[in-house]
């Protein structure tokens, strides 16, 4: 059974331009909508390290907040921030920065991506790229915002400034985004028979184990810096800062050649055992500048796994991966947990699952 949209059907406006001046300005548009989400949403780490220093709450229940915001991004998909701000329990913090936050960025994200896809066809990886790069951007600047404001104006000030920066993006997206092509007549909002397709199954399921994974250094590095390095939560913040900046120039060139020599399953591969390598790599780290050097090249590694790139039921895999995005997090932070603080099993938790991901995403590939 498929669900279906109904609309009133315009005259078709003909093939993308491929350039000019309105499909750059959707290019801004998806950077800043990619910035005021995947950007906020990576910048986690420094809201779990306040909720669990300054407010003493609990790391097993911390774990859930991040990886629900990032569920309802990928399952629902503005509101913004300025809830956060208000919250000093748990149940405030679930329902300001969960529900209001990724409700609101999910109903924001997926329509841009359509509209992005939409206006490029030779140099879509490319422009996909250059709109995904916002993520870098945001998850640079609203981690320093608090970082350099929280000692003068403290932190609940500090969430209101990123919150008035939200409003400022929401207002720039929502002059520049419009969309090229009319409403369809009807289409199948789930297609069920795709599941039937062997390629298709075995790329759910690869996609899966990576993004199982992938949001636990995003979210843990800040914690791993302050309780097992000694940094303080003004140096690991930076961290976070060097996961995220590498992909400003990266994404784009990585699109390119995915879309020009290689294609995005073969990026993905490499990608994925890259991936896997880092996080193995992460188990012996003590020293800070091993730290520095760790977190940009998984910063590397982490960058083609956005599924907005890699042509398929779109809407189908990202409801499948707010799934895996939420189950992850929490079970890195019970591993911790039962390890007394250590992350030794965590870690072979996130390789093994993230390397499990590639003879998957192999097989789709080549139709084993």
């Amino acid at each position: 059974m498929s669900f279906k949209i109904f609309s009133v059907g315009q005259e078709e406006p003909g093939p993308p331009s491929d350039g000019g001046v309105r499909a750059w300005l959707k290019i801004l548009a998806g950077h800043l909508i990619n910035a005021l989400t995947w950007g906020y949403s990576a910048s986690f780490g420094i809201y779990q390290l306040h909720y669990t220093t300054t407010l003493s709450l609990p790391e097993s229940q911390i774990a859930w907040i991040g990886p629900l915001q990032v569920f309802f991004t990928f399952f629902i998909g503005t509101f913004f921030a300025f809830l956060t701000n208000l919250a000093t329990e748990c149940w405030q913090i679930i329902l300001a920065q969960v529900l209001c936050t990724g409700l609101g960025m999910g109903a924001l994200y997926m329509p841009a991506v359509t509209v992005i896809n939409s206006y490029w066809k030779e140099r879509k990886a490319m422009a996909l790229g250059l709109a995904a790069s916002g993520s870098g951007t945001g998850s640079i600047l609203f981690p320093l915002v608090v970082q350099h404001l929280q000692p003068t104006i403290r932190f609940p000030r500090a969430v209101q400034v990123q919150g008035y920066i939200a409003l400022a993006f929401a207002i720039a997206i929502n002059l520049l985004l419009r969309p090229r092509l009319p409403w369809r007549k009807a289409g199948p909002l789930a297609e069920w028979k795709a599941f039937l397709e062997p390629r298709y199954t075995l790329f759910m399921i690869g996609v899966f184990l990576i993004f199982w994974a992938l949001y636990f250094c995003f979210f843990f590095t800040n914690t791993y810096a302050t309780s097992i390095v000694g940094l303080s939560p003004e140096e690991a913040v930076n961290l976070l800062v060097a996961i995220n900046a590498v992909g400003i120039p990266v994404r784009p060139l990585l699109g390119l050649v995915a879309d020009r020599y290689f294609g995005s399953l073969s990026t993905l591969i490499v990608s994925t055992a890259f991936l896997a390598i880092m996080l193995f790599v992460w188990m012996p780290i003590r020293s800070v500048s091993s730290l520095y050097l760790f977190s940009v090249f998984y910063g590397l590694a982490s960058l083609t796994t956005d599924p907005s790139k890699l042509g398929v039921r779109f809407g189908v895999v990202c409801s499948t991966l707010a799934f895996a995005s939420l189950v992850g997090p929490p079970t890195a932070g019970a591993l911790i947990q039962s390890d007394n603080g250590g992350f030794l099993k965590a870690h072979i938790y996130a390789g093994t699952v993230t390397i499990s991901a590639a003879p998957f995403v192999c097989a789709a590939k080549w139709n084993l």
